[in-house]
């Protein structure tokens, strides 16, 4: 057993002592958000409560307090991802925009009529129709990595893809479907032989894994707070300080500028110049709790209670009869995700009979119609775990499966 104290941390979850019509919460459906602890909602309702004002424009105390709550949570993002510089830390509303504003800052700027993006098939759509549009626009050509029999990318097929042409190398670092979990630092050295730039998409593997964006390699990295215990509507862009300085801002107004005339404006430093408008002050400060509470954790302690969770289910699964499990079936290479189909039986009616039973699992696409295609099938049940569930939960996810199979009068499992 992993040293995580789950029961106690299950107090801190207010959420998790609810009932279904009657039957006991049992959430799966953490690759979509995570539920918050009870520190992260305080934080919120204390904010509003006790220091509300904007940030970076007053001189009171209350707005003095908020900027320094706000910024500290920057501090607190950028030692959590091993960030050189807190003014590298860019807060936005979420991964996909992170991933926009750089297809429309540094993209347009730099990608040119016949340069190539190498991304991997494995893309949540927010990875790659900001690149399709950036393409389209530059002239560009998409190029798409593959996979080999255990849903890992080939590196020997990335090695003869990613060349002199190439502009920028993007994927994930760990599969929202597969749960695969990327050779990002391989890729990141190989894409920077050839002088291209490397974007990883950590929607994914930061609330699970140990992650420094310096051992990574990579120049952008981009996340959102809701997947670790923070709030909906916070994203970071994290980017190479002297990228980010060459880069123009994406949006214009207030807070982003150090001097406006009729005329002409001149744009504040870094972070500020990629962040117009008042932001969202309270879930940002929130967010930077929620940081805090898994630093306390230890990352180390939360893989290792995945791992051991995501082994456990795997082998759990494998007991029903013509179940398809996707991705890698090595629990030490893939994150808590486990993308599954039972023979006959459509994935949406699968989340229905799950959701009867108090289990909430994810159903269908994932927002990754291209990787549907190449596994040929419409979609695929999900279950995804994180530090609050138990094997006794893996167990009940069973139990209902087989139920499914009862209700829906399916041969397949017996």
């Amino acid at each position: 057993m992993s040293s995580l104290d789950i029961s106690k941390i299950r107090k801190e979850f207010p959420i998790l002592r609810r009932e279904i019509d009657g039957k006991r919460l049992v959430y799966l459906d953490n690759a979509a958000t995570s539920q918050k602890p009870l520190r992260v909602i305080d934080s919120l309702s204390n904010f509003y409560a006790r220091h509300n004002a904007n940030i970076h424009r007053g001189i009171h105390t209350l707005s003095e307090e908020s900027t320094n709550l706000y910024e500290g949570a920057r501090e607190s993002i950028k030692q959590f991802i091993g960030a050189q510089h807190s003014c590298e830390v860019i807060f936005t509303r979420n991964a996909t925009e992170s991933i926009n504003l750089v297809a429309q800052s540094w993209g347009r700027q730099n990608v040119l009529p016949g340069d190539e993006i190498v991304l991997s098939p494995m893309e949540h759509h927010s990875n790659l129709v900001p690149w399709q549009v950036l393409a389209a626009e530059r002239e560009a050509k998409l190029v798409f990595l593959e996979l080999d029999e255990h849903g890992q990318i080939d590196m020997d097929s990335a090695r003869k893809l990613i060349g002199p042409k190439t502009k920028l190398v993007t994927f994930t670092q760990m599969s929202n479907v597969l749960g695969t979990i990327t050779p990002a630092r391989e890729l990141a050295d190989l894409a920077h032989k050839f002088g291209a730039i490397v974007l990883i998409d950590g929607a994914q593997g930061v609330p699970h894994l140990a992650t420094s964006v310096q051992e990574l390699g990579c120049d952008f990295y981009v996340f959102s707070l809701h997947k670790m215990l923070g709030p909906t509507g916070v994203g970071v862009l994290w980017g190479k300080k002297e990228l980010l300085n060459a880069m123009p801002p994406y949006m214009y107004g207030g807070d982003m500028i150090s001097s406006v005339a009729r005329e002409k404006s001149r744009y504040n430093e870094l972070p500020w110049k990629f962040e117009a408008g008042t932001p969202n002050i309270a879930d940002v400060i929130a967010s930077g709790v929620a940081v805090e509470y898994l630093k306390e954790i230890g990352m180390d302690v939360v893989r290792e209670h995945e791992v051991e969770i995501t082994r456990y289910a795997l082998n759990r699964l494998k007991e029903i009869p013509d179940i398809k499990i996707y991705g890698p079936h090595d629990a030490t290479k893939r994150g808590g995700v486990i993308s599954f189909n039972l023979k006959d039986i459509h994935p949406h009616d699968l989340g229905q009979i799950m959701s009867d039973a108090g289990i909430a699992i994810r159903a269908g696409h994932h927002c990754c119609q291209p990787l549907m295609k190449d596994l040929k099938v419409m979609g695929t049940a999900r279950a995804s775990f994180y530090i609050y569930n138990t094997f006794e939960e893996v167990d009940m996810l069973l139990a209902a499966l087989r139920e499914a199979d009862r209700v829906m009068g399916n041969v397949a499992i017996r």
